[in-house]
């Protein structure tokens, strides 16, 4: 009897202290995202669920090095304090392998130097500023999709082709917003030397005062206008721009713009003619685009947006890292990473060692409004590789390895 009872007292203690065994010791690698998803559920959404799919695949392929995969997500409310504090609940009680998230770029930024400060591995998978990989750039941290200077590197040609002297500028006032028109100046500034700028009108994030601010604009008579604003804002700013003819016989260049999450909930008031980078679904053929359309579709019933898109290639790039690092050891992810090239939806993508930025593109072309829906007509895909700068630049720009 007193065996019976030792016996039982032996298996209770087990039984309380299996929880305590470490996730890598179950054979399960997990993932830690963060990101905005109450404040920006328009991509964010989409995001999730090309995560989601990303994760099912990996683990109905067998998992990476014979462990599955885990995703667990945690809302960072918008708050740069409150994304640290939940990477911070992600490593030290989840025991997460590798970071990822990230949409708003001071976000983006301060989960940067969480990394750094951690010496954790993380990859910043939507954060569009520069400095995530040049200023405040580290060897902890990566990033997925294509920079505020790569895209407008991208649209910068046709906008200097178009001959306009005199420009007006908006954009939301933070640091996304703040660095796609510094990139814009710059590179306006060098394409065309006699370019000026006339009006630029920085607006709170998702609260953008749309009448004023087009009345700003339409006082200064620029002979074109370069737009930054996404999501509500967006909506907002075109509504108003539309009626009060602030678009007619004017130029825009616009940035995100033709991203489904923003492009077609302006539905009959979508613009026409807009230089804008986005992704057009609808018309992209390619082999590995098939065949990402196809398995999200049969997953969820929708068509994918741009969120998806990233989401999925995310996941996908921990997958391809941590399998060629045969372990998620910080030090083994980041020699793995530095030079990788995964298959996107968009194609091959391959991170720089020199910056740790991905060469993911993104497609420029113009909008329409086709019988009430906004699309994007002569589109192409521009590769991130040639819209990047050069080893030199990068070196000048990007802080010395530590």
């Amino acid at each position: 009897m007193k065996m019976h009872r030792r016996f039982l007292g032996t298996a209770a203690l087990l039984a309380l202290m299996a929880p305590l065994v470490p996730a890598h010791a179950q054979g399960v690698i997990k993932i830690g995202e963060v990101n905005s998803y109450k404040a920006q559920p328009a991509f964010l959404e989409p995001y999730k669920k090309g995560m989601e799919l990303a994760v099912e695949e990996i683990n109905a392929a067998g998992g990476l090095n014979g462990k599955k995969v885990e995703l667990i997500v945690r809302d960072d409310n918008a708050n740069p304090g409150d994304a640290v504090r939940a990477a911070e609940e992600l490593i030290s009680r989840e025991k997460v392998d590798v970071l990822t998230g990230t949409f708003l770029s001071n976000i983006g930024l301060a989960l940067t130097d969480f990394a750094k400060q951690k010496k954790f591995f993380f990859l910043a998978s939507e954060p569009l500023t520069n400095k995530i990989v040049w200023e405040n750039g580290n060897r902890y941290t990566f990033r997925l999709r294509a920079s505020t200077h790569m895209q407008v590197a991208m649209l910068v040609p046709e906008a200097a082709a178009m001959k306009k002297k005199r420009w007006a500028v908006v954009y939301p006032n933070y640091e996304y917003g703040q660095s796609a028109v510094a990139s814009f100046k710059t590179l306006m500034k060098a394409a065309q030397p006699d370019i000026e700028f006339v009006a630029e009108q920085a607006t709170p994030l998702g609260r953008v005062d749309a009448g004023s601010v087009v009345q700003a604009l339409q006082d200064a008579k620029p002979d074109a206008v370069f737009n930054v604003l996404f999501g509500a804002d967006l909506a907002r700013f075109v509504r108003e721009g539309n009626t009060r003819g602030l678009f007619k016989g004017r130029e825009v260049v616009s940035l995100l713009t033709g991203e489904p999450e923003y492009l077609e909930p302006l539905r009959d008031e979508a613009p026409n003619g807009w230089l804008v980078t986005g992704y057009p679904w609808y018309g992209i053929q390619t082999p590995e685009h098939k065949a990402f359309f196809l398995a999200y579709y049969a997953k969820f019933k929708e068509n994918p947006k741009l969120g998806s898109v990233v989401g999925y290639a995310a996941i996908k790039s921990l997958g391809e890292g941590i399998k060629k690092a045969k372990s998620t050891d910080t030090e083994k992810l980041i020699t793995a990473f530095r030079g990788l090239t995964v298959m996107t939806p968009f194609g091959k993508a391959t991170y720089r060692p020199q910056d740790h930025q991905s060469t993911m593109g993104a497609f420029v072309g113009r909008t329409k409004n086709e019988g009430g829906k906004g699309v994007m007509v002569d589109y192409r895909y521009v590769d991130g590789a040639s819209v990047q700068p050069s080893d030199a630049e990068v070196k000048k720009l990007r802080p010395a390895e530590q």
